[in-house]
């Protein structure tokens, strides 16, 4: 593995010191969250490896209270507050948070290892919050199979992370379509100059677009893209190049082995063998879904996908999709504003990619009118400088 700069493996990792259990490891780099995976695999121990900046006081405080003690980044350790059992073995996951703070959930190594297959050769880019489920993803592959390298990049080298991957010869990365976009935003060029054979999407909706670009820059690498989350595990894999899913999945005679997928009002319901602890049956997602012909596209969460403009509904996703179809446009955020008379109005904010020169909010709205209905035409369009990105490598879409 390469770590800020050095060429190490799993044995050369600094070692930690004999850490508490249950700990809460609170990480400011990639080597010392490693470092603890290593810990625990070796030790059992029961662990939560997070970035400190993703752990504020409040959660502290609510993790010393239900038993882990807090190891920050300097080594300092503050004791747990209440003395519990240790769940030996114990691997616990933050969510994203997107629906509000980040809730913990329990794994193990076995239920975070999904990829279970003998690997050809890859050396695959780590771009990852570490303690992330998308983090564990990647590492648990470099830890269980062999010739499976990893290239950390750290957050701050995210905008120059394409540079380094040639350097260090990846041919595997996996990274959110922001992630993705961001990168040919940047520099295409770049980008296109390292040597990817499997490349991996995840963690936001997937749409059209951004897959045939990435397919457009590496027409020989297998693109997939992954439904994956802390609660239900790696649930969905596609390597067809298509946006969604089939719909006939939806119809598969049950397999306890396989993740069973099905629709509920619009919503995405899956039974998982890789679910977090004590989630036993249907788990009710949340992600909204529609049909397209023969496919089964995840289009936004429902509590926010949805937008009523004077009692007509509209799909917040599938609008962004419509607008990042346009050639100019890199990136797309759709969401309702309070408008008098109808109540809601879709709005939206855009980044433009200059393939075409300057594009004006008139260009746009003549570009959805005309795939869109009327009360789904955006009204408001606000241009940004960049693409947003959190620590997790999402956008708020």
């Amino acid at each position: 593995m390469v770590v800020a700069g050095k060429s190490l493996t799993w044995r050369t990792l600094h070692k930690l010191p004999q850490l508490p259990s249950p700990a809460a490891v609170l990480v400011d780099n990639g080597a010392d969250a490693l470092a603890a995976l290593r810990h625990h695999a070796v030790h059992g121990t029961e662990l939560l490896v997070a970035t400190s900046s993703r752990v504020d006081e409040y959660m502290r405080e609510e993790l010393g209270e239900s038993g882990f003690s807090i190891v920050l980044p300097d080594g300092e350790v503050t004791p747990a507050r209440l003395k519990r059992v240790e769940e030996s073995g114990r691997a616990w996951l933050l969510t994203s948070g997107s629906t509000g703070r980040p809730k913990r959930i329990g794994h193990t190594l076995e239920s975070l290892t999904t990829v279970t297959a003998d690997q050809p050769p890859r050396t695959w880019l780590l771009p990852y919050s570490p303690g992330t489920y998308a983090w564990w993803q990647v590492v648990t592959i470099s830890l269980t199979q062999q010739d499976q390298g990893l290239v950390v990049i750290e957050p701050h080298e995210l905008e120059d992370w394409p540079q380094t991957a040639a350097q260090h010869g990846v041919t595997a990365a996996s990274g959110t379509p922001t992630f993705w976009r961001q990168a040919i935003y940047r520099d295409s060029e770049a980008l296109a100059a390292v040597p990817l054979e499997q490349i991996t999407l995840g963690g936001e909706p997937v749409d059209q677009a951004i897959l045939d670009q990435l397919r457009d820059l590496f027409p020989k690498a297998r693109i997939s893209w992954i439904y994956a989350s802390s609660e239900v595990g790696a649930s969905i894999v596609v390597h067809d190049g298509k946006a969604g899913f089939p719909r006939e999945w939806l119809q598969r005679a049950p397999d306890p082995d396989r993740p069973m997928l099905s629709v509920e009002g619009d919503e995405l319901v899956i039974r998982s063998p890789h679910h977090g602890a004590g989630l036993v049956g249907a788990v009710h997602t949340g992600d909204r879904v529609e049909y397209d012909g023969d496919r089964v596209l995840i289009t936004g969460r429902l509590d926010t996908d949805e937008i009523n403009v004077g009692g007509s509904k509209v799909s917040a996703g599938v609008i962004r999709n419509v607008l990042m179809g346009h050639p100019g446009v890199s990136w797309a955020r759709v969401f309702a504003r309070k408008a008098p008379l109808v109540g809601r109005v879709v709005a939206a904010e855009v980044v433009s990619n200059g393939s075409l020169g300057p594009i004006t909010d008139a260009d746009l709205v003549q570009w959805c009118s005309s795939r869109l209905p009327d009360y789904g035409v955006p009204r408001r369009i606000r241009f940004l400088d960049e693409i947003p990105q959190k620590e997790t490598l999402k956008s708020d879409v």
